[in-house]
């Protein structure tokens, strides 16, 4: 099931157990996809054997599960994926993104676990094994009836509907012998030893009263994983099913760099694209070492030519660049700077200027404007620049010369546009 159109996809791997229509069914939960949703794709699944998914025997440890993750992004279309593990899906998350760095952009971590058993080194477990053995035993008696909404979601103002509420989940998720199978795996797992893989971005989230996983395990993580980002927060939220929003909010921030509530500036400005012709065959034919030096060159050349002409550099993806003007003459001439500076690499390079209503999100931009200069850029003849008769109509006097291209469609944007190559 996914929900919004992205970019960014992320995955949400559910704690314990789940049913994905009952789910919905509390309020928050329908919240928090409905805010996610206005980012990204949220790919949510019952895991095998829970809620919607055919029954299995036993339980299905993580190797498996890992596999799991792997064939519903799959099934949705997904290269690459955020990956958002909550409570018990965390380790699992975790494991996921360590093993498998080349389809995870980011991972969030919220009210995840480590190491459920109380030990002599994690004395932060949910329990000791007399206890676990004891509520083990009589678990079967006691599920499906939502005792334990009362510990997940003590602030929520209804508790009786609540409760009901949850006793429907836990008994269309598993069945008392299913879920002492799932409980029984789960407690086995101690993430310690591979957190320090994680080498991918890392949001920790972790309520400071959290009454299931204790706070120490989020804290452990944010100075185990390489780089992590930690927020904790107060309350006793465990998971974000009582109060989305602002969980949702430190998730956006983290994965886009904006907010809701925050509006981009929008500004004029013209954009410059600058693109290597054929830069796979010239890979191939110099070999990796020497490519990677003439690549280094080359980047070094493009950005002696952004601040000689007052350029900013947005962005550079792989051999090309994406720069920001307050003038389109001065994006034109740098253009030609890069192209002549090309040249002695044994480099071809095409470059694409157009100037219109930008939105400036932090450090980056986007817009329609945005998309007509990659769209000339990609129109243009190698050695060339090539721009809009918006930018030719604006630098009039400036000594520039131009040719006319002809009229062009451009790949996802409506009409005709009218191209000019800058030849003098």
């Amino acid at each position: 099931m996914t929900f919004g159109e992205g970019p960014i996809d992320v995955v949400w791997v559910a704690g314990q157990y789940s049913h994905l229509e009952i789910q919905l069914e509390f309020p928050g939960v329908a919240d928090l996809c409905r805010r996610m949703a206005e980012f990204c794709r949220l790919i949510v699944f019952d895991k095998r054997g829970m809620g919607m998914s055919d029954r299995v025997p036993g339980a299905t440890p993580l190797e498996e599960r890992m596999d799991d993750i792997r064939a519903v992004m799959d099934a949705v279309g997904s290269e690459r994926a955020a990956i958002l593990g909550e409570s018990e899906g965390g380790p699992l998350s975790m494991l996921f993104a360590a093993a498998h760095p080349e389809r995870v952009d980011a991972l969030i971590l919220q009210g995840a676990e480590v190491c459920e058993r109380v030990k002599p080194d994690w004395p932060w477990g949910e329990s000791t094994d007399e206890q676990f053995e004891a509520a083990f035993a009589s678990l079967p008696d006691r599920w499906g009836k939502g005792n334990a909404f009362a510990v997940f979601a003590p602030d929520f103002p209804d508790q009786a509907w609540g409760k009901d509420w949850l006793a429907r989940l836990q008994r269309n998720s598993a069945t008392p012998t299913g879920i002492q199978g799932w409980i029984r795996m789960a407690r086995e797992i101690d993430v310690r030893d591979i957190v320090p893989t994680v080498r991918v971005p890392t949001l920790v989230l972790h309520a400071t009263d959290d009454p299931v996983v204790h706070v120490e395990n989020g804290r452990f993580l944010a100075r185990t994983i390489p780089g992590a980002t930690y927020l904790e927060y107060p309350g006793t939220q465990h998971v974000a099913w009582q109060n989305p929003a602002p969980v949702v909010a430190e998730i956006r921030q983290f994965l886009t760099g904006q907010r809701a509530d925050e509006e981009p500036d929008r500004v004029l400005a013209t954009v410059l694209f600058t693109d290597l012709v054929d830069s796979t065959a010239t890979a191939v034919r110099l070999g990796d070492h020497r490519w990677r030096e003439v690549l280094a060159a080359h980047h070094e050349a493009v950005r002696r030519a952004l601040a000689t002409h007052r350029g900013v550099e947005v962005d550079t993806a792989g051999d090309g660049f994406l720069a920001t003007f307050d003038g389109p003459a001065r994006a034109i001439r740098c253009a030609r700077d890069v192209i002549a500076s090309a040249g002695p690499l044994g480099l071809r390079v095409r470059a694409g200027v157009h100037t219109g209503e930008v939105e400036r999100l932090g450090s980056k931009v986007a817009g329609i404007a945005v998309h007509i200069g990659a769209r000339v850029a990609a129109s243009a003849a190698p050695s060339e620049v090539w721009v809009s008769s918006t930018v030719r109509d604006l630098v009039a006097g400036s000594g520039l010369v131009f040719e006319d291209r002809g009229a062009r469609e451009l790949k996802g944007i409506p009409g005709e546009w009218r191209l000019f190559a800058a030849v003098v």
